[in-house]
């Protein structure tokens, strides 16, 4: 915008004006008769110009001095408007500050900018004119001033109307000073507090807190002396000398009179016994506890269960499919008991496994896999002699989702909970609790335990067990004495990329573990199967990596089972309804490939053979393979549940009998009988069939032996087909 010229003012009639100079300015000379008032120490603000022609120079208008460099601009461009917005950032901020982060060990960016910028700053040196500090001063100064002043009155260089003006200043403080006091007077009398006394130049000054001056004398109680007497304990000297067979003797004495001092309250509470047992009336005797025969009553009632399931009995023992003979490959599978207990019918099996020594017993647990229906638990020991009701029953406040049975303490079963815990229970204890259980300060996990398992004992002998949890943690557990600790085996971490935390942390994503299992021969050799589908071979060893990933599934993995007899071979289910077999030293994918038309539960290989395999669907149905009879279809395909929406979750082979156990979601477990051709024995290997067990036999046509070589060498004539195709294209 181009600036106006100011504009001119008006003169009045006469020639005089009069100009205010501001304060802090120097007085101008009067020029033309002007006239101006001085004092010695005042200098007025007003200068006065008298009369005369002389006053029109400052009414003259002002020129504008152009400067060289102002560019020449027309009144359009003048007018146009620039916006320009502003922000709170600092333009000059450094956006590249790299600090050290010692967590993670490296140079980090940091996000934070201070957008401050100081244009100026000056530190004061105020104070408050009533604090404390301000009248402190003003009174050391205040006496400074008063020695000078007197100094000055006695060389005469101070005027009488300084003194004058002095004296009544310091009236004047005197009486605000006067007027301070009484208020504070009047305010500690309403305060209960007695006012310094008035007069005098050392006042006392009292403490801010309200502090009073108070005095209180107290009685002293007297002295008293007591004094006694008494005779010095008896002394003697006594001096022997200690060897081996002194203390030998000593020690047997001792011990003849504990055995002594035994024998004697045997002797004692055998005769209260018979006192006590004389006084027992008839009445007393004839009461309703069965305890004392509870032996008894089991035999009697396994004896009535048998005679009630005869014919079930019979069929177990001795029936056989003769239809099996006119089918070349198919089988069938035969119903036998039902075990179902009244408190555990709405409860899913969880889990089934069966006893390594006592081969009639198997221990199911109950739970629920809804997540928004999760109440109470139950473990439940049975056997095929009575199918009744189970041997044992332990109820839990959460749901019991795995369980597994020790091999060589057969009555030590580990099991593992929904909510994260582990426990230990003793078969042969009354008490239903277990005896060892993980808790929140020892380690449990945060979320459901889906499997557990026994391993070998350490090396101080002590008993251990895995768990594999949903929280991505792969946890080993040591028995040691009264407490159970734990040490994490490895982690499930993702191949994502980590995620940023609260407070710059970095948090690792987990996978979530669903199944797991230990090789039968290598001990520190394990899978672990996740929620994402994918299978870990993991070592003991190594708890930082996994040895090898396999892309295994497209949901989650519900079971991993290595074969019995073949070491490189492994099986694994899931709910995208696939069953794969696996070659672990074969990464170029699955063996077997079967896809079932439902999710599948469970999946186990028979202990009898390499070949055989069943897996149990949400359908309802059990499907048996036998890779060496049909490598693409089940030899034995059968509904086994009532009603059509029970699911079966969980599968298991006997050891030693042609049995499997099925459970479903509505807490039954069903026992079913194999037929022949669900368990044949290898037929008589042809001399082209025997060139990998030439060694084997003497003979051509003779018969082998049926064991682990003879199922490992039928597995690998499999392996060899399959693998034939991928070796040409390579």
């Amino acid at each position: 915008m181009p600036v106006k010229a100011p504009a001119k003012s008006k003169q009045g009639g006469g020639g005089t004006s009069s100009l205010k100079v501001g304060k802090g300015r120097p007085p101008r000379v009067s020029m033309g008769g002007a006239k101006v008032a001085l004092k010695d120490d005042i200098r007025d603000d007003v200068t006065e110009i008298g009369e005369g022609g002389h006053g029109e120079e400052w009414m003259q208008t002002k020129s504008l001095i152009k400067p060289d460099d102002q560019l020449d601009l027309s009144e359009g461009e003048l007018k146009e408007e620039f916006t320009r917005i502003l922000t709170a950032n600092n333009p000059h901020a450094p956006q590249n500050i790299v600090r050290y982060n010692f967590k993670d060990r490296s140079f980090k960016q940091t996000s934070h900018v201070d957008q401050l910028a100081i244009h100026f700053s000056l530190d004061g040196n105020m104070i408050h004119k009533d604090s404390d500090e301000a009248r402190r001063q003003k009174a050391k100064y205040g006496a400074a001033e008063k020695y000078l002043f007197t100094k000055r009155m006695k060389s005469g260089a101070v005027s009488d109307q300084a003194i004058s003006e002095a004296e009544e200043e310091k009236k004047d403080e005197e009486g605000e000073e006067k007027a301070e006091v009484e208020e504070g007077a009047d305010k500690r009398d309403e305060e209960s507090t007695p006012a310094p006394p008035k007069g005098g130049d050392n006042k006392k000054l009292t403490n801010q807190f309200n502090y009073s001056e108070r005095a209180s004398q107290t009685y002293n109680n007297p002295y008293r002396e007591r004094a006694t007497q008494t005779e010095p304990p008896p002394r003697a000297n006594f001096s022997a000398t200690g060897n081996q067979w002194e203390i030998y003797d000593a020690y047997k004495e001792d011990q003849e009179k504990q055995e002594k001092a035994k024998e004697k309250k045997q002797t004692s509470s055998k005769k209260e016994e018979g006192t006590v047992k004389k006084k027992l009336t008839a009445m007393e005797t004839q009461t309703d506890d069965v305890s004392r025969i509870s032996h008894a009553a089991k035999i009697v009632e396994r004896m009535v269960n048998q005679n009630t399931f005869d014919d079930v009995s019979q069929d177990f023992k001795y029936w056989e499919d003769v239809s099996d003979e006119y089918r070349d490959s198919e089988g069938t599978l035969l119903p036998l008991w039902k075990f179902s207990y009244d408190k555990a019918k709405r409860l899913a099996v969880t889990s089934l496994c069966w006893n390594p020594k006592y081969r009639d017993l198997f221990i199911v647990t109950h739970g629920s896999y809804d997540f928004m229906k999760q109440s109470r638990g139950m473990l439940l020991c049975y056997t095929m002699k009575n199918p009744s009701y189970p041997e044992y029953v332990y109820p839990t406040t959460s749901g019991v989702m795995c369980v597994d049975v020790h091999p060589e303490h057969p009555y030590l079963v580990a099991v593992g909970f929904y909510d994260g815990s582990v426990g230990v229970y003793n078969v042969t204890n009354k008490d239903n609790k277990p005896i060892y259980q993980s808790t929140a300060k020892t380690g449990k996990h945060t979320d459901p335990v889906w499997q557990v398992a026994w391993q070998k004992d350490d090396l101080d002998n002590n008993l251990n067990f895995f768990s594999v949890s949903s929280d991505g943690r792969v946890v080993a557990w040591t028995l040691v004495k009264n407490e159970l600790t734990y040490t994490d085996v490895i982690q499930l971490k993702l191949d994502e990329a980590p995620q940023e935390g609260p407070e710059g942390t970095q948090l690792t994503p987990l996978g979530c573990g669903t199944c797991f299992d230990f090789h039968k021969q290598t001990d520190y050799l394990f899978l672990v199967g996740t929620e994402e589908g994918k299978i870990h071979k993991c070592s003991k060893a190594y708890s930082s990596q996994f040895l090898d990933t396999f892309d295994a599934h497209h949901m989650a993995v519900y079971k991993v089972h290595w074969n019995y007899y073949h070491p490189k071979i492994f099986i694994s289910c899931s709910a995208d309804w696939t069953v794969k077999i696996w070659d672990h030293t074969y990464k170029n994918g699955a063996m077997f490939t079967f896809d079932l038309g439902s999710s599948v539960g469970d999946v186990a290989w028979a202990p009898y053979s390499s070949t055989i395999f069943a897996a149990v669907t949400a359908d309802g149905k059990v499907h048996v393979f036998d890779l060496s009879i049909n490598k693409y279809e089940p030899i034995c395909e059968q509904a086994v549940v009532q009603k059509k929406k029970t699911k079966l979750t969980h599968i298991t082979f006997n050891p030693n009998h042609p049995i499997v156990l099925v459970g479903d979601d509505r807490g039954y477990v069903t026992s079913l009988k194999l037929s022949p051709n669900l368990r044949k024995v290898p037929k008589v290997m042809k001399k082209l069939d025997m060139q990998m067990a030439m060694h084997q036999q003497d003979k051509k046509g003779q018969e082998l032996q049926r064991g682990p070589e003879q199922e490992i060498a039928k597995m690998d004539k499999l392996l060899a087909l399959v693998r034939e195709p991928s070796n040409k294209d390579n």
